[in-house]
C-alpha cells in the first residue's frame, strides 16, 4: 500500500464508522428507522460523503509528519475540521449532523497516518499515543478555525461560558493575542463537554471503555446493530450525555443514565424484556422537542467505531 492508498484507506475507514453509527437504532438519535423533524437519515448519509476528502487531507498530514516534510504544529487540524463542516454544509439541509464526530475523527485521521500499518490493520496503542501528540501540539489558530467552524454548524444546545465563548467575537481576538491553543481552549470547555474532554484526556471514554467494549461484543458474535446499541448504552449509562446536560440540566442527564443502566441489567438489545424497555426509552427521548439527543454518546460511538474499523473489523 502505498502513501496516497493509505490515506485513502484511513479515510474509508473513517467514513464507514459514520455510516455503521448513523445506521443502528440507538434510541433517541437519528437512524434509518427515526429521524428528527428538520434532520433525518439521508442527512447523515450525505455527511459521510461530504468528510471523505478532509479526513483524506487529514491521513496525508499525518503521513507528511512521519515523512518529516512537516512538523507535528503545522498540520492544521483546526483547518480539516472547518473543512469538514464546510463540505457536510454543502452536501446536505439537515443542519448540524457530525460536528462532535469531525472533531474527534480528524485527529484519529492524522493519528492514523503517522501510525504504520500491518495489510490493512492499525496498532489501537500506537494511534492513540499519536493522537495526544496531536492535540497537544494545536495552535491558536486552530482555536480561531474551529471556533469558527463550530459557528458554521450551528449546534443545537452549545450554551454558554464565561471564558472563551464561542459566540463571543472577542474570544477570537483574545485566543489571538494571548496565544491560547486548540487545546487549551478545549481544556476550559473539558468540565461540561465530553467531546472538549476526550481531547484533552487523551480520549478515556473512546479507549478505556466504547473501543473494549464494542469489540467485545462483536467478538462474540454479536450482530453490528446489537454491538452499537448496547455499546451506546453502556457509555451512556456510565458518562451522562453533556450535550443533555446542557440542553436541560445535570440531574435530567443522570436520570437518563440510569435509564440505560437500567436497560442493559434487563439485558440490553438481546432480551425481550429489554427490547421493551428500550422502545419506551427511545420514545421518551423523542418526546422532549430534541432536548433529550444523546448526540455527544452517538460522537463518541463513532469514534469508538473508526478504532474498529481501522484495527481491522469489517461487517
Amino acid at each position: 500500500m502505498n502513501q496516497h492508498e493509505k490515506a485513502e484507506h484511513i479515510s474509508k475507514c473513517l467514513q464507514l464508522a459514520i455510516l455503521l453509527e448513523s445506521s443502528a437504532n440507538k434510541p433517541g438519535n437519528v437512524n434509518r428507522a427515526n429521524g428528527f423533524e428538520h434532520t433525518r437519515y439521508e442527512h447523515f448519509l450525505a455527511s459521510s460523503v461530504a468528510v471523505v476528502s478532509s479526513f483524506q487531507l487529514a491521513a496525508e498530514k499525518g503521513i507528511a509528519i512521519v515523512q518529516g516534510e512537516i512538523a507535528i504544529p503545522n498540520v492544521q487540524i483546526g483547518y480539516i475540521i472547518k473543512d469538514c463542516v464546510a463540505s457536510i454544509n454543502a452536501w446536505q439541509h439537515g443542519g448540524n449532523t457530525l460536528l462532535g464526530t469531525a472533531i474527534l475523527l480528524s485527529p484519529i485521521a492524522v493519528a492514523a497516518g503517522m501510525t504504520s500499518i500491518d495489510g490493512t490493520v492499525f496498532d489501537v496503542k500506537t494511534l492513540r499515543r499519536n493522537i495526544q501528540a496531536i492535540v497537544e501540539a494545536t495552535t491558536p489558530e486552530d482555536a480561531v478555525e474551529v471556533y469558527e467552524a463550530i459557528r458554521l454548524a450551528k449546534p443545537g444546545g452549545l450554551g454558554s461560558s464565561s471564558q472563551l465563548d464561542v459566540n463571543d467575537p472577542n474570544s477570537t481576538t483574545r485566543i489571538l493575542k494571548d496565544r491560547i491553543s486548540l487545546y487549551q481552549a478545549f481544556k476550559i470547555a473539558s468540565d461540561y463537554d465530553s467531546i472538549c474532554s476526550e481531547w484533552v484526556n487523551n480520549y478515556p471514554i473512546t479507549f478505556d471503555l466504547a473501543y473494549p467494549y464494542s469489540m467485545k461484543q462483536l467478538n462474540g458474535n454479536a450482530d453490528l446493530n446489537t454491538a452499537v446499541v448496547n455499546t451506546f448504552l453502556k457509555v451512556l449509562a456510565e458518562h451522562p450525555d453533556t450535550l443533555i446536560a446542557r440542553k436541560t440540566d445535570a440531574a435530567t442527564a443522570q436520570e437518563i443514565s440510569l435509564m440505560a443502566r437500567n436497560i442493559l441489567n434487563a439485558g440490553g438489545i438481546e432480551t425481550t424484556l429489554g427490547k421493551k424497555e428500550i422502545e419506551k426509552f427511545n420514545t421518551k427521548l423523542r418526546k422532549a422537542d430534541n432536548l433529550l439527543n444523546p448526540g455527544t454518546t452517538a460522537d463518541i460511538i463513532s469514534a469508538a467505531l473508526a478504532l474498529c474499523v481501522l484495527g481491522g473489523y469489517r461487517p
